[in-house]
Order: C-alpha cells, then sequence, then structure tokens
C-alpha cells in the first residue's frame, strides 16, 4: 500500500540559536571590519608583550633601572596610541566618513596631548633613560602601523554589502 503525501504544509524547523517566538536577528554588516580589528588588535597586544620583554632586557644592559624605566614608559605610551587608534577605527564601523574623520581626528588631537603633558612631566626627570624610551616607542609606532597594514591586507571584508 503506498501512503499518499501529507497535503498539510511542513512545519518550518526551529532554529536552535534563537528562542521560541523570538525573530532571528538581522546579520551584523560590521562584523567583517571588526575581524580585521580585532586580528590588529590581537597581533599588537602580542608586539607590545614581546617589546616591553626586549625592551626591558635591553633597557637594563644599556643602562641599568634608568633603561628599564625608559622601555617601560615607552612601552605604555606604544599600548595607549595603538589601543586609541583600534579604538576610534572600531568605534566608527558602519559610520559616516564625516563621523570616521571627526573620530579619527579627535582621537589623533588626544593622542599629541597625552604625548605632550607626558614629555612634559619627564622633562628634567632622571629615572628614566630617554633613548630607551624613544626607540621603544618607535618600535612600538612603527611595528603597529605594520601589523595594522598586514591585518587590513589580509582581511576579507566584501566591497559591497547587500
Amino acid at each position: 500500500m503506498t501512503t499518499s503525501p501529507d497535503p498539510r504544509p511542513a512545519e518550518p524547523t526551529p532554529d536552535p540559536t534563537h528562542a521560541a517566538g523570538e525573530p532571528a536577528a538581522a546579520p551584523d554588516r560590521g562584523e567583517p571590519e571588526r575581524r580585521v580589528l580585532r586580528t590588529a588588535l590581537r597581533d599588537t597586544l602580542l608586539l607590545l608583550a614581546g617589546l616591553a620583554v626586549v625592551g626591558v632586557v635591553v633597557g637594563v644592559l644599556v643602562s641599568g633601572a634608568a633603561g628599564v624605566w625608559g622601555a617601560l614608559v615607552g612601552v605604555a605610551l606604544a599600548a595607549f596610541f595603538c589601543g586609541v587608534t583600534i579604538w576610534s577605527m572600531a568605534r566608527t564601523v558602519g559610520a559616516s566618513p564625516a563621523a570616521t574623520g571627526a573620530v579619527v581626528m579627535g582621537s589623533w588631537i588626544a593622542k599629541i596631548v597625552v604625548l605632550v603633558v607626558v614629555l612634559a612631566v619627564l622633562r628634567g626627570q632622571d629615572f628614566y633613560d630617554r633613548w630607551v624610551l624613544i626607540a621603544v616607542l618607535a618600535v612600538g609606532a612603527i611595528g603597529s602601523a605594520l601589523l595594522d597594514y598586514r591585518a587590513v591586507q589580509r582581511g576579507r571584508v566584501p566591497y559591497v554589502q547587500a
């Protein structure tokens, strides 16, 4: 005996990721960009950790405790600069170009103000080595820029989003 197909329409299979009766969330249009920024942040944190270790070792060899302090201050400034850059980009994912420009310019001004204030506070202090601080800060800034470039270059961000 053959059975005829059930004339009633099939019930949709519930999506186990959503609670009963909740509509499915719309896809996050900024997810590819956020993925790139997470990669940049992770790589930058690894760079800063390595830079702290190498900077402290080189600093202690070059000028003792003053070199250690110079390395630590340099890593702290580099971390602030890198963190503010990544934060400003993450904050403006999906925003208009004008809003992105305003946040980026504001964060740049904030970084310059912090740098000037820190250098003013450190002026005349002798507990740190200036050259170690400059070297560590330069390596951190240049290294972070290269890692950001690599994250963007390797990131899979669609040109057009539906």
